[in-house]
């Protein structure tokens, strides 16, 4: 249940605080630099809002905005240190980096805004080489800045307090937009006559006007050379799901550095606003009532899956996390979200823990909408590398978004102003059992009857990126599999219509969606998730072997068969043999395999990428988006490990031209045979809405496996001993 201080003094208290707080956002001079001297950034929005949370009304400094949390006890961050080589940053460490970079020299006449603050790894040797009690290597950061017009790419050294790299990029592309970055776009177009007329002409009140700032892609040199974002509006009168009401043909392009307009089209001026009724999704909205909010529906009670004697996983020095035959590192990151390190499996007949994959995250997203238009060409984002998923990542909610018994990690991440706040509850990590089968057999002539259940770990994320939420879960099973899946729910991203029937669509009329409700069409639009998959299977040298599956036609007179099937196996030498559109007609299994190790019968060591349900982007390859989004021209892609080569849309995105992705960097055709190799896989979604996406979308999952084979001598879960009262 949520918590909200009633007294006025406490509101009164709370109100002051926030003003204190908003003063600090808003000097560019370093702070106190204190191992205490962060933010819980549970609490309030001014800094815990992402990409078209930024709210901007014409009251903003008279009315701070909270969000209602339940109350965070925060653990005490003042002590804690790294265990491991992965760890992430700490609160100490993070202001030590504020500390460096204000008496860098570049710096000191002016500090930098800063876009992410994260681990700079170590070698990788060096990670793998690593033992628990052996000393750490040494602690670095990587941190991405931005200043007057220059992007700058640091790594500093924590033992020495100094700055060890620095390199200052001015072209293609900027840092991510920080959250001061689209609170100052939102804001901007307020002081501008045009705008404040353009908006009550449509009967919208200002102080009911909220602009969300949109990344703009990149479509030509008429944009370069500044930061610029789009601006568009919405009215939040009788409700609270301002989504659903679009000033529709209202955007402003915003120069966030000059903080000025460049531009106001206004081109929907005969499009009314759509009604608030049945916008709202709160469950409070309804009355209060449960009959009321139920409807016709039978209640359903409380399921909470029970565990007596507590979890079965354990974490470790806060990030490595143990469960069964499971062990790897878990941490927070302000780009991917969630990263995956130093998967390993306890072999079943040696009890040696195996190598799988050395990291995995979510490495960029990208959704681009289908409406041609002036107001809705440019979206079509890339949200990883423009608005961070971690940094979208807000806390989860024990019961519903993670079941009894979680285990919750918080996120240490940097401000623009450099000074570090915790993203509370951020991760959940759990156990799973929905009754679902392990394995199971019945012989009927021996009366045997054996069943197993499974049960799983999961650990997840949720990123709330605007109006859309991604649920990322990477969930581990007994039997060494990995599945990674996507969930989309939230907002669809509408567009103001006179349409208030299909009935007034003419037969030759196209819309660019769906009419969900009167005046509202839900945009037609992609989502695609690329992940990054450093597949260390027993180690870091490995192949990738495409499996084929050719029909065969018998002789004559050879078979009553006519037609039967093989496999024929190719082990790919380069990058572009790796390249893989996948076919339902030309079926295939994608294998990584170590041909060092081979089983008792003498298979290669190996795991699989099994495909899930997805959808390929239909674009044009020269189609500007699909330029930037190029990563998605395949579902696979294999590359050999290369440090720099992490972020499929490139290192710098937010208006980059496409000229540093993962599809520019595959075309060098490197070596990959019996390398140590990096598998990149695309999970996409075709989303046509519907009416019941609308006023908020039910999740809607997709998923994809990495799979043993021929990894075990033979199923590694046969002893796991059945359930019994």
């Amino acid at each position: 249940m949520d918590h909200v201080a009633s007294p006025s003094r406490c509101c009164l208290s709370l109100f002051f605080l926030v003003v204190a707080i908003t003063l600090l956002v808003r000097s560019w001079h370093p702070p106190s630099k204190t191992a205490s001297s962060f933010l819980d950034c549970s609490q309030y929005s001014l800094w815990c809002t992402s990409k078209n949370l930024i709210q901007a009304k014409s009251n903003l400094h008279d009315k701070p905005l909270l969000i209602k949390q339940p109350q965070v006890v925060l653990p005490d961050y003042s002590s804690k240190t790294h265990q491991h080589p992965l760890d992430p940053l700490t609160i100490q460490e993070i202001n030590q980096v504020l500390a460096i970079l204000s008496s860098f020299p570049p710096f000191l006449s002016s500090f930098p805004s800063i876009n992410s603050v994260s681990l700079d790894e170590p070698e990788k040797s060096q990670v793998l080489n690593w033992t628990i009690g052996h000393p750490l290597p040494p602690r670095k950061a990587f941190v991405i800045a931005y200043l007057e017009g220059q992007s700058h790419i640091l790594s500093l050294d924590l033992a020495s307090n100094k700055v060890t790299s620095h390199e200052i990029k001015s072209n293609s592309g900027y840092p991510i937009l920080s959250k001061e970055d689209m609170t100052v776009a939102a804001q901007v177009p307020f002081s501008n006559p045009g705008f404040n007329r353009a908006v009550t002409d449509r009967g919208v009140a200002l102080s009911d006007t909220v602009c969300v700032a949109l990344a703009p892609g990149w479509y030509g040199r008429e944009e370069e050379g500044r930061r610029i974002v789009k601006v568009q509006c919405f009215s939040s009168q009788g409700t609270s799901n301002y989504y659903m009401r679009p000033i529709e043909g209202l955007t402003i392009t915003v120069d966030i550095d000059k903080k000025q307009v460049v531009r106001i089209s206004n081109t929907g001026r005969e499009i009314p606003i759509p009604h608030a009724t049945n916008t709202d999704y709160k469950y409070d909205s309804f009355n209060n009532s449960p009959k009321e909010g139920l409807l016709n529906m039978r209640p359903i009670n409380l399921i909470s899956m029970v565990q007596p004697k507590g979890p079965s996983f354990s974490v470790e020095d806060g990030h490595v996390v143990k469960w069964a035959n499971w062990e790897f590192h878990l941490r927070p990151d302000p780009r991917a979200g969630m990263i995956i390190s130093r998967a390993m499996v306890r072999d079943i007949e040696s009890g040696a823990m195996r190598s799988v994959m050395y990291k995995g995250m979510a490495s960029e997203l990208f959704v681009p909408y289908m409406d041609p238009s002036v107001g809705w060409y440019f979206k079509t984002y890339i949200d990883a590398g423009e608005y961070g998923m971690g940094l979208s990542a807000f806390s989860l909610v024990p019961l519903n978004d993670c079941p009894r018994n979680a285990y919750y990690m918080d996120g240490v991440f940097a401000a623009a102003d450099g000074r570090p706040f915790v993203r509370s509850n951020m991760i959940c990590v759990f156990e799973r059992y929905a009754g679902e089968i392990g394995w199971r057999h019945y012989d009927v002539n021996n009366k045997v009857r054996e069943s197993r259940p499974k049960v799983t770990l999961v650990t997840r994320m949720a990123a709330s990126v605007g109006n859309y939420d991604y649920i990322i879960d990477w969930e581990f099973q007994m039997d060494g599999l990995i599945r990674i899946k996507v969930g989309l729910t939230g907002m669809l991203m509408v567009k103001g219509t006179p349409l208030q029937n299909m009935n007034q669509v003419l037969p030759h009329e196209n819309t660019s969606g769906t009419l969900v409700s009167e005046n509202v069409i839900g945009v037609l639009h992609d989502h695609f998730v690329t992940f990054y998959l450093d597949m260390d299977v027993d180690g870091p040298v490995n192949s990738f072997v495409k499996v084929n599956l050719v029909k065969e036609e018998t002789s004559p007179g050879e078979s009553p068969r006519k037609s039967y099937l093989r496999t024929k196996r190719h082990v790919a030498r380069s990058e572009r043999e790796a390249q893989i559109k996948l076919k339902l007609y030309d079926p295939s299994e994608f294998h990584v395999v170590n041909p060092e190790k081979k089983s008792r019968v003498g298979n290669p060591s190996g795991y699989k990428v099994v495909p899930g349900a997805t959808a390929a982007s239909l674009l044009d390859i020269n189609d500007p988006p699909q330029v930037r989004g190029a990563f998605t021209n395949n579902q696979i892609w294999v590359t050999p490990y290369n440090r720099s080569e992490e972020w499929a849309g490139g290192l710098l995105v937010y208006q980059g031209k496409g000229d540093d992705t993962l599809a520019v960097w595959s075309e060098r055709d490197r070596a990959i045979e019996k390398r140590d190799i990096v598998v990149w896989y695309t999970l996409g979604f075709h989303h046509i809405p519907c009416q019941e996406d609308f006023p908020i979308m039910p999740t809607v999952s997709a998923s994809f496996e990495l799979k043993p084979v021929n990894f075990f001598e033979r199923n590694p879960i046969l002893r796991v001993p059945p359930c019994q009262e």
